[in-house]
C-alpha cells in the first residue's frame, strides 16, 4: 500500500484529544496491535495547524512511541509521519480515506519549560 511522508517541519500541531486505545473490531473489543512488533496502538487527535489551514487529524501511534504528558492544547512532534490512503466497501458502500501513523507523538511542553527557565 502506498505511503506518502508529510513533512511537520512548517506546522504547529497540538493535542486535540488525549491518546486513546486503538480497538480493531467494536463487536468484539480486540485491541489493535503493531503486526511488526506487536505493541498496542493508540489513537492521538491533533490539531495540525499549516499554510493558514486548521484540521483535526486521528494519528496512530504504537504505545512506546508516545512520550511525555500529552493533554489537550499541549504542543508535539510528530516523527515518521505518513499517510495512507485506503478504500473499502461496507454494506455495499464504497467508502474511502487517508489514515495517518507515526513513530512517535513527543509531547514539546518540557522543552519550552526549560528552554524559559534558562531565560
Amino acid at each position: 500500500m502506498r505511503q506518502i511522508p508529510v513533512d511537520t517541519s512548517g506546522a504547529v500541531v497540538m493535542v486535540a484529544k488525549s491518546p486513546q486505545v486503538k480497538v480493531r473490531d467494536r463487536r468484539t473489543g480486540e485491541i489493535a496491535t503493531d503486526t511488526e512488533t506487536g505493541a498496542k496502538l493508540m489513537t492521538v487527535d491533533v490539531m495540525f495547524a499549516a499554510n493558514e489551514e486548521v484540521e483535526i487529524l486521528s494519528i496512530t501511534v504504537p504505545e512506546p512511541g508516545i512520550s511525555g504528558e500529552l493533554a489537550m492544547g499541549t504542543p508535539v512532534a510528530l516523527t515518521g509521519l505518513i499517510a495512507r490512503p485506503w478504500e473499502n466497501d461496507f454494506n455495499g458502500q464504497k467508502r474511502h480515506g487517508i489514515a495517518f501513523r507515526a513513530v512517535a507523538v513527543t509531547s514539546l511542553a518540557a522543552a519550552a519549560a526549560a528552554g524559559s527557565k534558562a531565560a
